[in-house]
């Protein structure tokens, strides 16, 4: 662990200082080049980029994986990991109904005209999905599930092979749980543009998400406008309020947890009392150090007058991830406005909400929880308005419609609602 100390300067200033000093970490990426072989060469970029840039030894047989592959590879399943499995799939699946009821809402209006907001889902939705030399079938189910909550008609997932050149087939058996309509062995920054923009083999869709690397999210914001993106996430991070009763083993491992994505990921400590704050450092750097998956991750260290101003840091800081690990959380979180997820008390480890407690793990990164929140169903939706003019309400609202458009410069506007008032 790369562990800084930052002195309390209020929360929005020490909140930047913090971000400055994690954010050092980041690769800067060129995915442009990429982008442009995808659109001029289709398959052939694909099937080349594959080989060059995923972990395999020879390229995939096929861009597009066999149906019949995924129920194979869910048949295939270790019972007690296949009960996981589709457990976590369920509890998430409950999170994303609940979230996708909203029901069509007519708002009727005193002049008489009537509007009609209701939400209608995108027609074609692509899923990334990490992989490679590992297997992250957590994220299919995390952004699968809510997309057929949504109501999406077609799902496409697009995941690296291994060196075999094949999708692990744990992320085949999550895709068939969850109903994935076409798996593709592709990764990376290519995976992106193909999604957005089709080629031979992939027809093009209207949304993509799921989490990345740094090129994958540099591709995301590039095709981000030609279709829609669920957010620019980066690497995971971790805010912990400690209290003066926090167990520092509980969370020191919570810590090592978040940084075994990676040495990238921004790691917070915030307590009152400086005992628990230097008992929590302590053992973190001893679990890091007997743990070779743990990355180097950037810790930082703050001290605080207060539990509120704790709070307050967290608001600034708007991080992916917050622990409460204070015996007021519950009071805590209600005041809480800009964390991607909070768990609350020291039971509520971020694993849980990475795996299977049903909240979504695609979160707000880089202090994008302070306009974002969580991926669900509405990602994958829009809202359509319906404008319900009757001849009575033409009638009044037609000189209004016609004073302000003439004001505006448009006069035809102000004839075209004049003319239905005669």
């Amino acid at each position: 662990m790369r562990v800084r100390r930052f002195t309390w300067e209020g929360a929005g200033a020490t909140a930047g200082a913090i971000r400055a000093w994690g954010s050092e970490a980041e690769p800067a990426v060129d995915v442009a080049p990429i982008e442009r072989e995808v659109r001029e060469e289709g398959d052939a970029a694909l099937l080349r980029l594959t080989e060059r840039f995923d972990a395999t030894e020879r390229a995939p047989e096929s861009l597009r994986v066999a149906p019949d592959a995924l129920a194979t590879a869910l048949d295939g399943l270790d019972s007690g990991l296949r009960d996981s499995l589709e457990l976590a799939a369920a509890n998430v699946r409950a999170v994303a109904d609940a979230q996708a009821a909203a029901q069509p809402r007519r708002v009727d209006l005193p002049q008489g005209q009537s509007v009609l907001l209701r939400e209608v889902a995108t027609s074609a939705a692509g899923i990334y999905a990490p992989g490679g030399r590992a297997a992250y079938p957590s994220s299919v189910l995390m952004c699968a599930i809510p997309a057929r909550a949504a109501g999406v008609e077609r799902l496409a997932l697009a995941s690296p092979p291994g060196p075999d050149g094949r999708v692990h087939p744990l992320v085949l058996a999550a895709a068939a749980l969850c109903e994935v309509d076409e798996v593709y062995a592709i990764g990376g920054a290519q995976a992106i543009f193909a999604l957005a923009y089709g080629s031979e083999t992939i027809d093009p869709v209207d949304v993509i998400a799921g989490p990345g690397n740094a090129w994958v999210r540099e591709a995301k914001r590039m095709v981000s406008g030609a279709v829609g993106i669920d957010s620019l996430a980066g690497p995971s991070e971790l805010m912990v309020i400690a209290g003066g009763d926090a167990d520092c083993e509980w969370a020191a491992f919570d810590l090592c947890a978040q940084a075994e994505h990676g040495g990238e990921g921004l790691l917070v400590v915030c307590a009152v009392e400086e005992a628990a704050l230097e008992d929590v450092v302590a053992t973190t750097e001893r679990l890091a150090g007997e743990r070779p998956g743990v990355g180097d991750s950037p810790l930082a260290l703050v001290s605080t007058d207060s539990a509120r101003d704790a709070i307050d840091l967290a608001n600034a800081l708007a991080p992916e991830h917050l622990e409460l690990f204070d015996e007021e959380a519950a009071t805590l979180a209600g005041h809480v406005r800009t964390a991607g997820c909070v768990f609350v008390g020291p039971y509520s480890a971020t694993a849980f909400g990475d795996y299977a407690a049903g909240s979504n793990h695609v979160l707000p990164t880089g202090g994008a929880g302070r306009f974002s929140g969580p991926l669900g169903p509405g990602v994958f939706r829009r809202t359509i308005a319906s404008v319900e003019v009757p001849a009575d309400a033409a009638a009044k609202l037609g000189p209004h419609v016609d004073a302000l458009a003439r004001a505006e410069g448009f006069p035809v506007h102000g004839e075209s609602a004049m003319i239905r008032t005669r």
